[in-house]
Parts: C-alpha cells; structure tokens; sequence
C-alpha cells in the first residue's frame, strides 16, 4: 500500500530558501516536497510502500534523516509527523459529486 508521510524538524535558526530547494531536489524521487523557508523547521512529505503506518513512518524517517544530511540541514529533531493511506485520500475524492471538482475558475 502506498503512504503519504509528512514530518517536520525543528530547531534554533531560521531555514533559507536554498536549503528547501534542496531538501526538495532530495526527496523529489521518493515523489516528496519540502518546506519551511522562513521558519526555524524543514519538513518534507513523501510517499513510500508499506504494510502499515508504523513502517511507512519508519521507511519515511529513513528517507528524511538521508535527505537532511545529504543536503547539509542541521540534525534537529522530528516534532511531528502524519501518515496517510493512498486509500482514504482515494476514498475521499469518490466523495466529491460529479461535476462539483475545483474548475480553476474564478469567481464570476
């Protein structure tokens, strides 16, 4: 089953944006995001294959804490982290009525 995994780490100094862009560059092949430009935290979402949340979480921190050093991000501590199934984010878009998606356009 497929994961998407959130964390976040935080720290004592503020993140610049090159350090985001690659965290980013880091986890893009785990199809991963980064952020916290601006704030004393980083944090990436990733997707990973698991059996459970327990080891989706495990495999993500993996991936996490390779990415954090590989692009020189301090070593602060994880302060939150949130699993999702594929599943339920799948569920929840079969919710939405047809014709009722996000159209891009504007009011009016």
């Amino acid at each position: 089953m497929r994961w998407s995994v959130s964390l976040q780490a935080e720290g004592d100094r503020e993140i610049e944006l090159e350090e985001v862009v690659e965290l980013a560059d880091a986890v893009a092949i785990h199809e991963g995001v980064a952020t916290g430009m601006g704030t004393q935290s980083y944090g990436a979402q990733v997707v990973v294959e698991a059996d459970s949340s327990d080891e989706a979480l495990e495999r993500a921190m993996a991936i996490f804490a390779r990415a954090a050093v590989r692009v020189g991000l301090p070593d602060w501590p994880v302060v939150n982290v949130e699993t999702t199934a594929d599943e339920v984010e799948t569920e929840w878009y079969q919710e939405i009525p047809e014709g009722r998606g996000f159209s891009g356009g504007g009011v009016g």
